[in-house]
């Protein structure tokens, strides 16, 4: 389900701080481990890094 958007920026050293709302959407916390992939397209997908690295593990990737 989509909330409603939140419109950022990148800032000269390429970092983009997110809104704790979303992140509390999103199941998260300050400080989580995220594992970042460019989808292409404009698109950034953030991971949990558990939920990344357990789904490599069962794909016989790492």
């Amino acid at each position: 389900m989509l909330r409603e958007a939140a419109e950022l920026r990148i800032d000269g050293q390429g970092r983009v701080e997110l809104p704790l709302g979303l992140l509390a959407e999103a199941g998260l916390a300050p400080g989580a481990g995220l594992v970042a992939s460019s989808d292409g397209d404009g698109r950034i997908v953030l991971r949990r890094a558990e939920d990344a690295m357990r789904d490599l593990v069962e794909r016989g990737r790492l």
